[in-house]
């Protein structure tokens, strides 16, 4: 029983150690998809959607230590019109101090915006609407509404316009591929008629990302409440909040297998007691006191859960680590199951064990009362 007890807390901590690790992977994996493409910090305005960038503002973010870029945005829908369709699409105006590693990372085909009207284009939007890098024979054009409140007599007072050629195309998430178009920020402030320094985001790039936090606070304290600092988490904290009530879900339901497993560990050391009676009686006759020969079982049920979850750590680590090196485990022909070993990962499952295992060793041993040790 013993034996059987400890197999059921191996496979319960490898499973629950597995489990995490791979969920682990599935959010990086995630993850990588749109946060490379994110800035570490981004300052937007709280009661409107663009904001006039003035000296003052600049002076603030200049004198951070940890500023190593910043770009100046500006982002709003618009229609983009080919000579056959359209659809409406989400323009991002970005200067020419957007980081040239983002768009390393992104751009696969073509070359990236270094001249007015060009826009560069998720290759989902190129691929709906059928045009490609310099593909002439497609006139490509964007619409915007028109400010103001003037009576609308035409299409021409409605709608400002821009022609545009694509240079290139990027590849991020599919989200963003079929959503997304990149345009000069002049060319976008443009055609919304907005001024020079008026844009709808500043977006900054730390030199060490780790004090991302440290640093928005900072900033926050300089800007006052007008403004919104966000860090990557908070530019995508729909996802992450997903994630983490997944991981939750996921901790929870594998924590009741383990519950369950442990039960085995319950009845093995009741039966151990009950088998143990004479033996027991024959301790207790020799002075050994009622809690004295309770802690023997308790210290019994530490030790199976000790071992148990210390050889299913080791086990399930074996196997992360196999995946990790050898892509044993694939979902497609060339994509490995995503994995990460975190140091977290196994505190967590340590301590879940521990707690577990503790608990189920502490109703076991109070079995043995006084009256059990009596009749033996």
């Amino acid at each position: 029983m013993s034996k059987l007890a400890g197999f059921g807390v191996v496979v319960g901590a490898a499973a629950l150690f597995i489990v995490l690790c791979g969920f682990n992977g599935l959010r990086d994996y995630s993850l990588a998809f749109s946060s490379f493409v994110d800035p570490d910090l981004k300052i937007v305005p709280v009661k409107t959607k663009t904001f006039i960038i003035n000296d003052s503002l600049l002076k603030d973010i200049l004198q951070l230590d940890n500023l190593l870029s910043y770009s100046k945005t500006v982002e709003e829908n618009v229609f983009l019109s080919t000579n056959e369709t359209g659809d409406v699409v989400s323009a991002k105006g970005v200067s020419e101090f957007f980081p040239s590693k983002t768009i390393d990372s992104i751009l696969f085909d073509g070359e990236w915006i270094y001249s007015s009207n060009q826009i560069v284009s998720g290759w989902g939007i190129a691929n709906k609407l059928s045009y490609g890098v310099y593909d002439y024979s497609k006139g490509i054009t964007l619409y915007a509404p028109k400010p103001g409140k003037k009576q609308i007599l035409s299409i021409n007072d409605s709608f400002s316009k821009l022609n545009v050629v694509n240079v290139g195309l990027f590849e991020i998430n599919e989200a963003l591929d079929f959503s997304l178009i990149y345009t000069g920020l002049k060319d976008l402030q443009k055609l919304l008629g907005y001024n020079e320094n008026q844009i709808s985001s500043l977006e900054i790039i730390l030199k060490d990302a780790m004090r991302s936090e440290e640093t928005a606070d900072l900033l926050r304290s300089k800007l006052g409440s007008d403004f919104k600092v966000k860090t990557k988490e908070q530019l995508n904290d729909t996802l992450y909040k997903m994630l983490n009530t997944e991981e939750i879900a996921v901790y929870l339901v594998f924590t009741l297998v383990l519950i369950i497993a442990l039960f085995n560990l319950i009845s093995s050391i009741i039966i151990m007691v009950l088998e143990k009676r004479n033996n027991l009686k024959t301790l207790y006759n020799s002075g050994a006191t009622h809690g004295e020969i309770k802690k023997i079982f308790y210290y019994q049920g530490l030790i199976i859960t000790l071992l148990g979850g210390a050889t299913g750590l080791f086990l399930g680590f074996l196997l992360m680590l196999m995946q990790q090196k050898l892509s044993v485990f694939m979902i497609t022909s060339s994509l490995a199951y995503p994995v990460s070993i975190e140091l977290s990962t196994f505190l967590i499952v340590s301590v879940t064990i521990l707690t577990l295992g503790g608990v189920a060793s502490k109703i076991s041993s109070s079995v043995v009362t006084k009256e059990l040790v009596g009749k033996a």
